[in-house]
């Protein structure tokens, strides 16, 4: 298990929010915690601290007023720590080139590939060819359906009607470097992970998984690298100190194994 940061980006602000209060309408979501720094602040931490492969992920879509100023905060973070980042939100074919372009090291994507309920392989293709596998992480952020965890898109806002199960990521592992997977249903509550969910995980052997959702202790990180086999990379938000919560930046990579970094 890595520990894997995470910058999250809402109406220009670098916030950790409640996942599923999150709507397009009104550019509303129910704030967890709303930052005084920018992007670029909070890069500074993660680089000194040696940490890569983190997520900046952009919460407003395109048409969103605000977007705009969540891609300046993205810059800042990318500029301040190149390579560190990869970034997801609104990413497509025809915009990942000018995010690798300013520091990302990878582009999330979700929407553009799983359209209307269901993967898109030409869009999947054409990702493919404008930036390589190796620059790709797919978003297999889920909601739990009856007993199965089906993928979500368009801000975690639509279930598509893919479930997520070894086969699908047998066969997407194909096209990308790695995957983010966000538990949408526990996301932002700092109330406990979504056990079923990091065991199926845990239990999937093939390129690097980070899970995101509901680490609110350490008892819920020893669950999730127990769960997962210690095979699966874990990212927490509102649960950190740096975003107001109760869990120990330096504590928690000391309990991952991480080097923990030197702060005033």
């Amino acid at each position: 298990m890595r520990f894997r940061p995470c910058i999250d980006i809402h109406n220009g602000k670098v916030k950790q929010i409640v996942g599923g209060s999150l709507l397009d309408k009104g550019d509303y979501a129910r704030d967890n915690y709303v930052s005084d720094y920018d992007g670029d602040y909070y890069a500074g931490i993660y680089r000194d601290a040696g940490l890569s492969g983190g997520h900046i992920i952009l919460l407003n879509p395109k048409e969103s007023p605000w977007y705009e100023e969540d891609v300046r905060q993205a810059e800042l973070a990318l500029k301040a720590y190149p390579g560190g980042f990869m970034i997801g939100g609104g990413i497509h074919a025809g915009n990942a080139g000018q995010f690798l372009e300013a520091g990302a090291s990878h582009v999330i994507v979700t929407s553009w590939v799983f359209k209307d309920g269901c993967i898109h392989y030409d869009n999947l293709n054409r990702l493919l060819d404008a930036v390589g596998k190796e620059r790709i992480v797919l978003d297999l952020s889920c909601r739990r359906k009856d007993r199965d965890y089906y993928i979500v898109t368009d801000r975690w806002q639509k279930f598509t009607q893919v479930r997520l199960c070894p086969e699908v990521l047998d066969e997407l592992s194909e096209y990308c470097d790695e995957y983010l997977i966000h538990a949408v249903d526990v996301e932002g509550k700092s109330a406990g992970i979504e056990k079923d969910l990091a065991r199926l995980l845990g239990s999937w052997e093939g390129i690097p998984i980070t899970y995101a959702g509901g680490v609110g202790s350490f008892e819920d990180l020893q669950a999730l690298k127990r769960l997962g086999r210690n095979r699966v990379d874990v990212t927490i938000g509102s649960a950190l100190d740096l975003f107001g919560g109760n869990m120990d930046f330096r504590e928690v990579l000391r309990v991952i194994g991480e080097p923990a970094p030197c702060r005033d």
